[in-house]
């Protein structure tokens, strides 16, 4: 049977952007759902045309037969490691794709943080992120945003510096310097209360699981690193992980950026 037969319209959607080069949240902002959907679409679609592979599923599309040593039985086993090694892959190319990013910056940090902030949108299955910088005074203020609703952002904007209540995610982050990983923001007692904060992401920004991971410049916490994601799904092992490793080279990154100032301030003028 051919691909139209066995797929759904949308599932046809989701393939054919994927087997095109796509991403998860490339494809969920299009369509409008959560990147996670797009992933659990993509195993179905795996599992009814029989294929192993994003070459595959290319193929699959242009009118291939799918492999005959692909017992149904094992269709759903196959599908889920074959996405999983794509992703694995993908992990480490997007990696080395942001260490040569911050590498060739020459101190541009706007581009280096939005470029960081849509990898881990992208990786973690999230759908906006926000770095916020830390300051001595225990103020927190949003430096970098990528793909926030823009009520929550113009709010963030009016805002500028703020501190945030002992019982929010930063306000705990800064207080313990650990990550605070919360279910659903709205669960919580303190969005029962008249929390600004609490109010803009839950309502402005429309954030249900939240992850927030301290960025540490040494001892000192230099800001968080957070990303949301508007439907309650909480935050795994790995996608915490990947957003560690996003927090840390965001420290870089602004480490090189003020070295590359400095350097650029010592320069003879001509």
């Amino acid at each position: 049977m051919s691909p139209e037969d066995l797929l759904s319209p949308r599932e046809i959607e989701i393939a054919s952007a994927y087997a095109q080069g796509d991403t998860y949240q490339a494809i969920a902002a299009r369509l409008g759902i959560a990147p996670s959907t797009v992933r659990t679409h993509l195993a179905t679609i795996y599992r009814k045309l029989e294929v192993s592979s994003k070459l595959d599923l290319h193929a699959r599309l242009g009118g291939a037969l799918p492999d005959a040593d692909m017992q149904t039985d094992h269709a759903a086993i196959i599908s889920e490691l074959a996405l999983n090694l794509e992703e694995a892959l993908r992990r480490e190319a997007t990696l080395a794709e942001v260490l040569r990013i911050i590498s060739r910056s020459k101190g541009d940090i706007d581009a280096v943080m939005s470029a960081i902030l849509g990898f881990a949108l992208d990786l973690c299955e999230a759908e906006f992120g926000i770095l916020f910088d830390y300051h001595c005074d225990g103020h927190f203020a949003a430096s970098h945003t990528r793909g926030i609703p823009k009520p929550f952002r113009d709010w963030l904007e009016t805002q500028g510096s703020f501190a945030a209540s002992p019982r929010t995610g930063l306000g705990r982050l800064a207080a313990h310097h650990s990550v605070v990983n919360i279910y659903d923001v709205r669960a919580e007692e303190i969005f029962q209360t008249d929390d600004p904060l609490r109010h803009a992401t839950a309502i402005l920004g429309g954030a249900r699981s939240f992850v927030a991971i301290p960025m540490m410049s040494g001892d000192r916490l230099a800001g968080a690193f957070t990303i949301y994601r508007q439907s309650v799904r909480l935050f795994g092992e790995q996608a915490i992980a990947l957003a560690q490793i996003f927090a840390d080279q965001c420290v870089i990154a602004l480490d090189n950026a003020r070295m590359f100032s400095a350097l650029r301030d010592r320069a003879p003028q001509t």
